[in-house]
This record gives structure tokens, C-alpha cells and sequence, in this order.
């Protein structure tokens, strides 16, 4: 079996190395020995163990710290890349090595944390480079996971450009790409913030209802709009309500809202992309985006298994995500978000007294595990049982 890998990608602050953590935990709780690779050399407080970092090869740090080169944050980061690229050869090695200490040294599956910059996915070809290699020289079969933050929802122009950059990406990496609207448990948060900022403006009277095409605020359409990203000319007339903001600049509106307005139609022209939402805590989110992107890499059509997940490969060959619950996703994150968590914290509840339980007759002796089950029964039935 081949290598598999998840490339994660995104801007800052869209949660990526939080995703990596999250998605290691559920791999291996389903039984699936998955490990986690570092290649932002400026990320120098990980949330998880990385098994490789870029960070003992190169880090941001020291190039910023260099007198000669007197580079910044952003330019230091593509140097950093750029002698990252130089090391690749060393790089190569490492993941050899792990997958030679696989169950079967041959296979191993990797998630691969990828710096915030932008611009090494939409302009620099230095991951391209070295993801190609992976795949050419390891037969990696590689999955781009692209994450934007909910937030961008809630202002039309951001979520224009987060479309933009999402379809770059995509052109760039030449891979296969899933991509993800995370911390999707926050957007009703943001849609109440953005509703009461309406409010206040409006009684200062800084809206009228003449201007304004977006009078309560928040998001104007539902959920499922966003993620199947058609139909963009609906979200133009809602560049006005961010335009207000900008007083007296009425030329520069006029002159943005026509570029938004070119970038949508690019991106309708294209017809690629599509968006899934994700809460990392959220079980069912994890198992909808988990079992896309083991058809994307090709997973799920594996021989055999990396590990003990056989159960979950068989059920995601088996169905066309008929197994998996079928949620309305505006009515879960943001009409009745509440009903929802209270509805899976009851859940979580039942599951835990259930595996103490579990785990409480697997300490009992056989004659107390009899006696246990004799008062179930005769509780069950009414009935006194006679010794």
C-alpha cells in the first residue's frame, strides 16, 4: 500500500496546526497511525509532537536575525522555504525512514502542517516542488486540505477573496483539494456580533434602509450558499453595507465593488470550488471531512489498511456517504446551534457512562458480573429471580 498524506494549507488564523492536532487524535482513535510533519518554520509553539520539523533544518528566526540579508517576516519566510528546498534531499530521507518502521514498511500516512504565507501556494512553485517529489519519487498520494476562517463569511468582500485564494491554491498544488470552512462553531457568534453592530449604526444613523441592502445584518443567505459557492452576483448588492463604512471615498467603491464583482464572475467561470464546514470538536464534521478526503487521496480504495480502521475503510468503500448523518448545516450552526450542542453533549454523556460502565464488568469477578446481570433482569421484568 502507498503513503498517504494530507497537505494542510490556509491563511493565518485559519486554524491549521489546530486541525492537525485534531485530525492525529482522530486518526489514531479510529485506529489509523498517522503522524504529524512541521514545514512552517515559524510556528515555533506547537500544539502537537511533530515527528519532523523544519525547524531543526531552518527557522525563521535566524534568518530575520541576519544582518546581511535584512529580511522580514514575509521575505524571510520564502528564503526559509527556499533553503528548505536546498535540504529537500535530507527531507526525502526522513519520510523514508518512517515509512520504513510502518506495520508493513511500505506505507505510512502523514499530515503535513504548511505555512500561513499565502504566497507560497498561489504564487511561489517551492511546495509544489516539493510535494511533486513526494509523489514521484515515495508514490505519496497527497490531498490538499484548505482551511478559511467562518469569519470571512460574514463580510462579502472576504469571502470573495478567500474564493480567489482558494482557487489559486488549487491551480497552484495540482493536487487533489478539500476545501474547509473551519471553526464553523464560532460563525453564529460572528452573525450575532455583525447584527448588533448593524443595530447600533443604524439608531446613530449611520445606515438608512435606502442604502442599506443588508438592514439586520449577518449572513444574508444561508449556510449552504456559502459552501456551494454559485450564484455570487446575489452577494454584490451586500458590498454596499461594508462600502458604508467608507465615507466620502465614494469613487473608491465604485471602483471596488466593480473589481469584487470581475473576481466572482472568474471564480463562477472556474465552477471548482465548493466548500465543507468543520468544528474540529464536533464528531460528526470530522467523519464527513474525514471521508472525503479518503476519497480524494484514494484511501478508502486502498487493499489493506494502516492500522486497525479496516471497519472505517469498509463502511466508506461500501456507501456513498449514505452511512454518515445527514445534517441540515444551517439549522446546526446557526438557527438551532443550541439545540444541537445540548443534543450532543447529552450524546457525549451517554457514550462515556457507557464505556465506564464497560469498563467497571471488566473489572467484576464472574460471580459479581452474574449477580449484576441478574438484578438487570430482574429489574427489567419485574420479577424476583428464585435461587
Amino acid at each position: 500500500m502507498p503513503p498517504y498524506g494530507q497537505i494542510v494549507i490556509g491563511p493565518p488564523g485559519a486554524g491549521k496546526s489546530t486541525y492537525c492536532l485534531g485530525m492525529n487524535q482522530f486518526l489514531n482513535s479510529i485506529g489509523r497511525n498517522s503522524l504529524v510533519v512541521n514545514l512552517d518554520p515559524a510556528n515555533d509553539k506547537l500544539p502537537y509532537k511533530a515527528t519532523i520539523d523544519i525547524r531543526d533544518i531552518v527557522t525563521l528566526e535566524e534568518i530575520m536575525s541576519d544582518e546581511n540579508l535584512k529580511l522580514g517576516p514575509n521575505g524571510g519566510l520564502i528564503y526559509a522555504m527556499e533553503i528548505f528546498e536546498d535540504a529537500l534531499d535530507y527531507f526525502i530521507n526522513e519520510v523514508k525512514d518512517l515509512i520504513k518502521l510502518s506495520m508493513d514498511g511500505q506505507s505510512t500516512y502523514i499530515i503535513f502542517d504548511c505555512p500561513g504565507q499565502i504566497e507560497l501556494f498561489t504564487d511561489n512553485p517551492v511546495f509544489n516542488k516539493i510535494f511533486t517529489r513526494l509523489v514521484k519519487e515515495l508514490d505519496f498520494r497527497m490531498c490538499v486540505v484548505s482551511l478559511i476562517d467562518s469569519i470571512n463569511l460574514i463580510t462579502p468582500s472576504q469571502y470573495v477573496s478567500s474564493l480567489l485564494l482558494t482557487l489559486r491554491s488549487m491551480l497552484q498544488m495540482d493536487l487533489p483539494q478539500v476545501n474547509v470552512i473551519s471553526k464553523i462553531d464560532l460563525l453564529k457568534g460572528y452573525v450575532d456580533a455583525d447584527k448588533l453592530d448593524k443595530a447600533e449604526r443604524r439608531k446613530r444613523g449611520e445606515l438608512s434602509s435606502e442604502d442599506d441592502n443588508d438592514n439586520e445584518g449577518g449572513l444574508p443567505f444561508n449556510l449552504q450558499y456559502y459552501t456551494e459557492v454559485q450564484d455570487l452576483e446575489y452577494l454584490i448588492p451586500y458590498l454596499k453595507t461594508e462600502n458604508n463604512k467608507r465615507i466620502g471615498i465614494e469613487y473608491f467603491n465604485s471602483k471596488y465593488e466593480k473589481l469584487t464583482t470581475l473576481i466572482a464572475e472568474l471564480i463562477e467561470d472556474f465552477g471548482l470550488i465548493s466548500y465543507q464546514v468543520l468544528s474540529i470538536e464536533d464528531k460528526n464534521s470530522m467523519i464527513n471531512l474525514l471521508s472525503l478526503i479518503d476519497k480524494s487521496n484514494g484511501y478508502c480504495f486502498g487493499t489493506n489498511e494502516l492500522g486497525g480502521d479496516s471497519i472505517w475503510s469498509d463502511a466508506i468503500r461500501q456507501s456513498s456517504m449514505g452511512f454518515l448523518e445527514d445534517i441540515d448545516i444551517q439549522e446546526r450552526w446557526i438557527d438551532e446551534k443550541e439545540k444541537w450542542d445540548e443534543l450532543e453533549e447529552e450524546k457525549r454523556k451517554e457514550l462515556q457512562e457507557y464505556f465506564e460502565a464497560s469498563n467497571t464488568k471488566k473489572t467484576m469477578t464472574a460471580e459479581e458480573e452474574w449477580e449484576a446481570s441478574l438484578k438487570d433482569w430482574e429489574a427489567n421484568n419485574n420479577k424476583t429471580f428464585v435461587r
